[in-house]
C-alpha cells in the first residue's frame, strides 16, 4: 500500500469515526437539533347539501278536434283542498272560452269533457264524490256563465297524485277532451231518472246545522241530480220539507220550510243552480214511520230531494 493512499484511507476513517461520535453523544448534550414543523391538514368547508325542489306541475287550457284547436298554457288555478278557482281568470282563458263557445255553437252534436284533478291527501268538504269532480263543476258553471249549453259539458273527476303545488295553489288541475255526444244519451239519461227516482236523496240534519255530512252513497246521487239537471233543459228538482208531529201543525210547516230551503242552499252552493231547485213543506202530513217512538220521529225529520221531468 502507497503512502498517498494509506492517508486517504486514514483520513476516511476519521470522517466516519466523527460522524458516530456526534450521532451517538452529541444529540443529548443539550445542542438542541431543529426540527422540521409539522403541517396541520387543512379541511375544506363541507356544504350542507340543499334539498331540490321540485318544480310545480302546471297543466294548459287545450283543446282540439279536427282543425280545431286551442291551446294556451294558462288555465283555472285551485287552492289545495278548494273547490273554487281563484280569481281573476286570464284573458288567455277568457278568449279560450270565447273560442269554445263559437265551436259548440256551430258544432251542436259536439261536447266538452272536463275533468278535475285532484290528490288523495286533499281534503274533499263538498257534497260531489271528490274534489276532482267538484273543481270541474266549478268550471262548469263558470262555461254556463259564458252562454256554453250545460247539455255540452261532461264533468268528471280523476285522481292525480303525481301534481305539485306552487305556494299552495295548483295550476291548472283541469283537463280538457272534445267529444261527440253520445248516440244512447237519451238512454242513459232515462236510466239515470229511473234509478234517482227509485231511490231519492234523503238528508237527515236540524236547521241550525251548518253543514250536512254526507255518505259517499249520497255524494253519489248528489252527481247523478246534477248530471241530470244539466243535460235535461227545463228539467228542475224539489226539495221536501217533512218534521215529526211533535208541537202545532203550522209551526212544524214553518220547520219543514226552513230545512228545505237549507238543503236548497247547501246543494245550490255544490254547483246545483239555485233556479232548478223548488224548496216546499210538508210538515208533519207525510210521516215515514211512527211518532209514537225517538227513532221513528227521527225519521221523519227529513228533506227528500226528487226529480221533475
Amino acid at each position: 500500500m502507497t503512502k498517498t493512499t494509506s492517508y486517504l484511507l486514514l483520513m476516511l476513517i476519521t470522517i466516519l469515526a466523527g460522524t458516530y461520535f456526534y450521532m451517538t453523544c452529541c444529540s443529548s448534550c443539550g445542542i438542541p437539533v431543529k426540527e422540521e414543523p409539522v403541517k396541520e391538514a387543512v379541511i375544506a368547508p363541507v356544504t350542507p347539501e340543499v334539498p331540490e325542489v321540485p318544480e310545480a306541475t302546471s297543466y294548459p287550457f287545450a283543446f282540439s278536434e279536427g282543425d280545431y284547436a286551442y291551446n294556451e298554457n294558462d288555465n283555472y288555478n285551485f287552492n289545495a283542498s278548494s273547490s273554487s278557482f281563484l280569481t281573476p281568470i286570464s284573458q288567455k282563458v277568457t278568449d279560450g272560452i270565447t273560442s269554445l263557445k263559437g265551436y259548440l255553437t256551430e258544432n251542436a252534436g259536439k261536447v266538452i269533457n272536463v275533468t278535475g284533478y285532484y290528490k288523495s291527501d286533499e281534503t274533499n268538504d263538498t257534497a260531489l264524490p271528490n274534489l276532482g269532480l267538484a273543481r270541474a263543476n266549478a268550471v262548469k258553471n263558470h262555461l254556463l256563465e259564458n252562454g256554453i249549453a250545460s247539455k255540452q259539458i261532461n264533468t268528471m273527476g280523476k285522481l292525480m297524485d303525481g301534481m305539485i303545488a306552487q305556494d299552495g295553489t295548483y295550476l291548472g288541475p283541469i283537463e280538457y277532451g272534445l267529444d261527440d255526444e253520445a248516440e244512447n244519451a237519451g238512454d242513459e239519461l232515462q236510466a239515470l231518472y229511473d234509478r234517482i227516482t227509485a231511490d231519492p236523496l234523503v238528508l237527515y240534519f236540524e236547521t241550525n246545522q251548518a253543514a250536512i255530512n254526507l255518505s259517499a252513497e249520497q255524494r253519489q246521487k248528489v252527481a247523478d241530480i246534477s248530471r241530470y239537471l244539466d243535460k235535461v233543459p227545463g228539467a228542475t228538482c224539489t226539495v221536501t220539507g217533512h218534521t215529526d208531529n211533535v208541537g202545532p201543525s203550522a209551526p212544524n210547516t214553518r220547520l219543514g220550510q226552513g230545512r228545505a230551503d237549507f238543503a236548497k242552499s247547501y246543494l245550490s252552493q255544490n254547483g246545483i243552480s239555485a233556479s232548478r231547485i223548488n224548496a216546499t213543506s210538508k210538515g208533519e202530513s207525510q210521516p215515514v214511520d211512527s211518532n209514537t217512538t225517538e227513532a221513528g220521529r227521527s225519521k221523519n225529520r227529513r228533506t227528500v230531494v226528487t226529480l221533475n221531468k
